[in-house]
């Protein structure tokens, strides 16, 4: 529910105040998820796993237990499934971890995440019941809530780590900003890129070109010549949504 409060406020349009809109909204509800699969997932279970050990308690009506984690067991991996089909479209031959790592989609990184997280915690919680059970010890079951409660706060902290990263401030994904940078030096009225910026903000992007331009007789030319390359970027690339060109001239190389 958070992430799509977060995706709508997105949405929200541009203003005096917020010049460039308010796609990064995202990353701030991307990172209250990750703080609460941290803190009342994680740091919860592994509070309740302690104080099992100390108070032990044997299990009631254990065979509920496994019918209810089985059924979420069963929806996880559906809702996981889901996920990663959908990543595997923005993967382009990347292992999953590369693909975490560079990816700017905070709001997918963190629903792979999460499941990975929660189906893992089910998986644990399953198995620790069924020891349980096997065995009369309750041991079991409180060392398998702090099992789950480690998972969560690793897989947290890694998806804290990396919206940290967006809320700072990061470049479109390597692979993107390469193929940006290819497609402007190809265009007929660019003569060398000297530099490219790009910022990802929430789903679209920020572009600042430096560049050599091809030799025209006018100003009017220049202009027309920047406004024929941003038109050719936002074409090709929808989500650059703002564009800035910094034209300049030819430096005669040394000898």
């Amino acid at each position: 529910m958070l992430l799509l409060l977060g995706l709508r406020r997105a949405r929200q349009p541009e203003s005096a105040e917020h010049p460039l809109g308010h796609y990064r909204v995202v990353y701030f509800y991307a990172l209250m998820v990750a703080l609460l699969l941290f803190t009342v997932g994680g740091l919860f279970s592994v509070y309740e796993g302690w104080h099992r050990l100390h108070a032990a308690e044997p299990l009631r009506a254990p065979w509920v237990a496994l019918t209810v984690l089985g059924v979420a067991i069963a929806l996880e991996a559906v809702s996981l499934w889901g996920a990663l089909r959908e990543i595997r479209k923005e993967q382009h031959g990347r292992s999953f971890w590369r693909w975490f790592r560079e990816t700017r989609q905070s709001e997918l990184m963190v629903v792979a995440g999460e499941d990975i997280a929660a189906l893992g915690g089910l998986v644990l919680a399953f198995v620790a019941v069924l020891a349980t059970m096997a065995t009369g010890n309750p041991l079991y079951d409180a060392l398998g809530s702090i099992a789950v409660g480690v998972l969560l706060i690793v897989v947290a902290a890694a998806i804290l780590l990396e919206v940290k990263g967006m809320i700072v401030g990061e470049s479109a994904e390597p692979r993107l900003r390469e193929e940006i940078a290819a497609f402007i030096a190809v265009q007929p009225e660019v003569g060398r890129v000297q530099n490219l910026i790009t910022l990802q903000w929430g789903e679209k992007l920020v572009i600042a070109v430096q560049a050599e331009m091809a030799q025209v007789a006018s100003a009017a030319e220049l202009v027309a010549a920047i406004n024929r390359v941003e038109t050719a970027i936002q074409t090709a690339y929808p989500q650059a949504r703002w564009v800035f060109f910094e034209p300049d001239l030819a430096r005669p190389v040394e000898a």
